[in-house]
C-alpha cells in the first residue's frame, strides 16, 4: 500500500519521491529480514485443497465460452445475472447428492472469471466492456440540483455515481480534534457514505466503517491543497459524498463531485481537482502487462493493482496504490502516472464544460461572513468584561462574532444589513482618534482647567480651557455642561496616547479680532 498527499506535484517529481521512499523502506526491511533470520520461526505450511483436475478441465471446456459472453455484457447487473445463470444452468445438470463435485465446480468457476478477464486483456488486447486500455467511461455532470443546499453536484462516470453536497459554516462549526499533544481544529471536512443499495444490496444502515473512513480521507486529502485559506475565505467547509451507484472508483467520483459542489457553493478553489483509478494486468512469468485507465469493479477485483491518482491540471494532490503482485517496475509506475494524467485532464475538461469557474456569490442560504482587522490591544474592548460587550452586540444585531488572537474579527449573518450594523459597532469600539479630524463628542467630566470629552466609545480627550473659545473663558461650566454634545478637533496625540482637543479651532473668529468679548454660548461650532 502506498499513500501520498502533495501540492500539485509533477509526475516526474512524484516518481522520484516514491523511489526515495522505497529506498528508505528497503533499509527497514533488510533489518527485519536479519532479525527474522536470527530469531524467526519456521512458518507452518498448509496445503490448500485443489479441485479434481478432471472436474476442472470439464468445467473450463464447457463454461469458458458462455462465461466470457456473460462477462462482456456492458450493464453491470445484467452481466452479474448472466454470469450467475451460466453457473446455475450447469449445476442443474449435476446430481444434488454429489456435493463434492458441485463444490469443486463452484471453486473452478470462480477462478474462471479471473482467467476470462485476464485473457481478454493480455491475449485479445481488449477490455471486457470493449474500451481501449486508456479510455475513460462516459461522464455526465450536473450542479445545483438541490436548491436548499449551499452547493451540490452529481458526478456520473459509467455506472458509478456520486451525489455530493457542500455546506458553509462559521468558526463555531470547526471539528475539534483532541490529541495527546494538544487540540487542533479542522475547518475542511469530507465525509463519504457508501449505502448498500449502491451495489444492489440490502443491509442495515450503520455508522461509517473502515472503508468509508479511508475513502473519505483520500478524497479530502485530494481536495485540501486547493481549498482557500481562512484569511481569504473564513468559512468552515463540509463536503458529503453519497454514493448512489458503484462500479469502480467511487472515491475518485467523490473527488470530482466534491470539486463541482464546492465551486457551486462559491468556494474560490485555487484549481479544480479530478481523480481516476488505474489498474494493471500483469503476467509475472513473462512480464507482459497492460495498464488500464478508469477501472471498473471486475478489473479492480481480478486485476493486480488499484492505483488512484487525483490532482489538478498542473500536478498531483494525492494518490493511493494497492497491489496484489510481488512488485511493479519503475517503467510500469511511470506509464501508469502518465496515463492517469491524460485521463485526469480529460475528466477536468468534462467538468469545466459543466461549470467553468466557482460561482461569484455564495448561496443565499449560506451565512455571510465579513472579516475585519482590529488592533490586538483593542480585542478586550470588543469582548468587554466577562464577554458583556460582545454578547450585547450579538443580541442587538443577531449575528455571530468570532474574534481571533491576531485581531481578525469574523462577523457572520444571514443578511448583509445585520452584519454591517455589527461591524459599525465594532469599528466604533476599536477606532483610534485621528489627528486633525473632527468628532462630535460628549462631555464626560469638567475640571478647573478644561473638560474631558469622549470622542469615541471609551476614548476621552482633554479639551483645555484655552481651546474652548477664541475669547478668555473664566469658568468652564459657563461654556459646557456634563453630557453635552460638542464638536471638537483632535490637535495632538502624544506617544503615550493622550489626546488634546480643540473646540475653538472649529469656531469662527469674532469680527474685528475681539479676544475679550466675554462668554458667547450662542456661538455654534462649524464643521470643517
Amino acid at each position: 500500500m502506498v499513500e501520498a498527499g502533495a501540492k500539485e506535484v509533477s509526475e516526474e517529481d512524484m516518481i522520484l519521491a516514491l523511489d526515495a521512499g522505497h529506498g528508505a523502506i528497503r533499509q527497514i526491511i533488510d533489518e527485519i529480514d536479519s532479525l527474522a533470520a536470527a530469531a524467526g520461526k519456521t512458518k507452518l505450511k498448509v496445503d490448500a485443497k485443489s479441485p479434481d483436475p478432471t472436474v476442472a478441465a470439464e468445467v473450463e471446456s464447457q463454461l469458458i465460452g458462455p462465461l466470457a459472453d456473460a462477462m462482456r455484457i456492458r450493464d453491470k447487473l445484467e452481466s452479474y445475472s448472466a454470469v450467475d445463470k451460466v453457473l446455475e444452468d450447469y449445476l442443474a445438470t449435476l446430481p444434488q447428492e454429489d456435493a463434492e463435485r458441485r463444490a469443486d465446480t463452484k471453486s473452478v468457476f470462480k477462478g474462471l472469471k479471473e482467467k476470462v478477464l485476464r485473457d481478454e486483456v493480455l491475449e485479445r488486447g481488449q477490455r471486457l466492456d470493449g474500451r481501449a486500455f486508456d479510455e475513460i467511461r462516459n461522464i455526465t455532470c450536473d450542479v445545483g440540483l438541490l436548491p436548499r443546499a449551499h452547493g451540490s453536484a452529481v458526478f456520473t462516470r459509467g455506472e458509478t455515481q456520486a451525489l455530493v453536497t457542500s455546506t458553509l459554516g462559521t468558526a463555531d462549526d470547526q471539528q475539534k480534534i483532541e490529541l495527546v499533544d494538544g487540540e487542533t481544529y479542522r475547518r475542511f471536512m469530507l465525509h463519504y457514505n457508501f449505502p448498500p443499495f449502491s451495489v444492489g444490496e440490502v443491509k442495515f444502515l450503520r455508522g461509517p466503517g473502515r472503508r468509508e473512513i479511508g475513502h473519505g480521507n483520500l478524497a479530502e486529502r485530494s481536495l485540501l491543497p486547493v481549498v482557500p485559506g481562512e484569511d481569504t475565505f473564513p468559512y468552515t467547509i463540509r463536503v458529503v459524498s453519497d454514493i448512489l451507484e458503484s462500479n469502480g472508483s467511487s472515491s475518485m467520483a467523490s473527488v470530482c463531485g466534491g470539486t463541482l459542489a464546492l465551486m457551486d457553493a462559491g468556494v474560490p478553489l485555487k484549481a479544480p481537482v479530478a481523480g481516476v483509478a488505474m489498474g494493471l494486468i500483469l503476467d509475472e512469468t513473462t512480464g507482459r502487462h497492460a495498464v488500464l485507465s478508469d477501472i471498473a469493479g471486475a478489473e479492480d477485483h481480478y486485476g493486480d493493482m488499484d492505483f488512484k491518482v487525483a490532482g489538478t491540471a498542473d500536478g498531483i494532490t494525492a494518490l493511493q496504490m494497492d497491489i496484489k503482485v510481488g512488485g511493479i517496475t519503475a517503467d510500469i509506475m511511470q506509464q501508469a502516472l502518465e496515463q492517469a494524467k491524460a485521463g485526469r485532464l480529460h475528466i477536468l475538461e468534462r467538468m469545466r464544460a459543466t461549470l467553468q469557474d466557482p460561482r461569484t456569490n455564495i448561496s443565499s442560504h449560506a451565512p455571510r461572513i465579513v472579516t475585519i482587522q482590529i488592533p490586538v490591544d483593542k480585542i478586550r474592548d470588543v469582548i468587554g468584561p466577562g464577554g458583556k460587550t460582545i454578547r450585547s452586540i450579538i443580541e442587538r444585531t443577531g449575528v455571530k462574532i468570532d474574534v481571533e488572537d491576531d485581531g481578525r474579527v469574523n462577523v457572520a449573518s444571514s443578511d448583509d444589513a445585520s452584519a454591517q450594523k455589527a461591524i459599525s459597532i465594532i469599528e466604533e469600539l476599536t477606532a483610534t482618534p485621528e489627528l486633525n479630524k473632527s468628532y462630535l463628542g460628549t462631555v464626560q467630566r469638567i475640571t478647573d482647567f478644561g473638560a474631558f470629552v469622549e470622542v469615541l466609545p471609551g476614548v476621552d480627550g482633554l479639551l483645555h480651557v484655552s481651546e474652548i473659545a477664541h475669547y478668555r473663558v473664566k469658568e468652564v461650566r459657563d461654556e459646557l455642561q456634563e453630557g453635552e454634545k460638542v464638536l471638537v478637533k483632535v490637535i495632538n496625540v502624544d506617544p503615550s496616547g493622550k489626546i488634546r482637543l480643540s473646540r475653538k479651532a472649529l469656531l469662527d473668529r469674532p469680527a474685528g479680532g475681539d479676544q475679550n468679548a466675554g462668554n458667547r454660548r450662542d456661538r455654534q461650532p462649524v464643521k470643517s
